[in-house]
C-alpha cells in the first residue's frame, strides 16, 4: 500500500471497513478502556467513581451553596436536583470526551501512522468506543441511584438509545475531523478543552432551557447537546414520548456530519506521514 495513496470516502468502504476491523478495533477499545486506569488501586472502579464524586461536587455547589433549584414543583428535593442533573452531566462527558481525546489521536499514534497497512480511520472509532463504554457506566450509575430513591424509570426510557445514538454518530463524525486537523496543527487540542468547558455552560447541565431568555433560545438550541440533554430528560425522568420530528431532523444532521468527517479524515490522510 501506498501511503500517499488517495483513499476511498464512500460509506459503504467505510462500514465495510469497519466489519473487518470489528475484533481489532474491540480489543483496542479494552486496551484504551483498561490502559486509562492501569497502575491504580481501583483499577475500573474509577469509571463508577469519578461520576459519582463529580455528581456530588456538582450537587452540593448549585443546590445547597448556591441554593439552586430546576423548578418543576415547590419543594423539589435535592435528590431530584441531582437526577435531572447527572443526565446532562452525561451526555456532555461523552461529547467532551470524544472532543479532547481526538485533536492529538494522530501525533499520539504515530507508530500507527508509519504502518502503511494500519487502518487509520477506525483510531476515531476506538476513542468514541472508549467514551460510550464510561457513558454506560454513568447511565448504570443513574439508573441504581434513579431505584433507590424514586422507583422504576417509565417505559418511555426505552428511547434512550434513538437519542444517545445520533449523538455518538455526529461525535465520531466531529473528531475524525479534530484527528485530522491536530495531525498538523498541535493547538487544537488546547482549543478543544476550552470549548468544551464552555459547552457545559452553555448547555443546560445546570439549568432549565426555560430559565433563558426567548432571545437566546436559538444560541442554545445551536448547541449540539441542548437537544439531547433535552429528550433525555424527557424520556428518562418527566416520562414523555420524544420529539420525533426534532430527532428525525437530528439524525439526519448526525449522519451528514458523520460522512463528511469521514471524507475529511481520508482526504488529510495522505499527508500525515509528513507532518509527524
Amino acid at each position: 500500500m501506498n501511503p500517499h495513496a488517495r483513499h476511498s470516502i464512500s460509506l459503504t468502504y467505510l462500514l465495510a471497513g469497519l466489519w473487518r476491523s470489528r475484533q481489532l478495533i474491540g480489543r483496542m477499545i479494552r486496551s484504551e478502556v483498561i490502559g486509562r486506569y492501569k497502575g491504580s488501586a481501583l483499577g475500573l472502579g474509577w469509571s463508577l467513581v469519578h461520576p459519582l464524586l463529580m455528581l456530588s461536587v456538582y450537587t452540593f455547589v448549585f443546590s445547597i451553596a448556591f441554593k439552586a433549584r430546576w423548578g418543576t414543583h415547590e419543594g423539589e428535593s435535592k435528590v431530584m436536583f441531582a437526577i435531572i442533573l447527572f443526565i446532562g452531566m452525561i451526555v456532555h462527558g461523552l461529547f467532551s470526551e470524544i472532543l479532547n481525546r481526538s485533536a492529538t489521536l494522530i501525533p499520539d499514534n504515530v507508530n500507527y501512522v508509519k504502518k502503511v497497512v494500519f487502518p487509520l480511520e477506525i483510531l476515531p472509532v476506538v476513542v468514541t468506543g472508549a467514551a460510550v463504554f464510561h457513558t454506560l457506566i454513568s447511565l448504570l450509575v443513574w439508573l441504581l441511584f434513579y431505584l433507590v430513591c424514586v422507583g422504576v424509570p417509565d417505559w418511555h426510557a426505552l428511547f434512550l438509545p434513538l437519542i444517545i445514538f445520533p449523538l455518538v454518530l455526529l461525535s465520531l463524525g466531529v473528531s475524525w475531523v479534530l484527528a485530522a486537523v491536530g495531525a498538523s496543527f498541535r493547538d487544537v487540542g488546547q482549543t478543544t478543552s476550552i470549548i468544551t468547558a464552555i459547552l457545559l455552560f452553555l448547555s443546560p447541565v445546570f439549568y432549565p432551557i426555560e430559565n433563558i431568555p426567548q432571545a437566546l433560545h436559538p444560541l442554545i438550541m445551536a448547541n449540539p447537546l441542548t437537544f439531547v440533554i433535552e429528550q433525555a430528560r424527557a424520556v428518562l425522568i418527566w416520562a414523555q414520548m420524544p420529539d420525533l420530528a426534532g430527532l428525525l431532523v437530528y439524525w439526519t444532521l448526525a449522519l451528514l456530519v458523520f460522512w463528511a468527517g469521514f471524507v475529511c479524515f481520508q482526504k488529510s490522510r495522505t499527508g500525515f506521514a509528513d507532518v509527524l
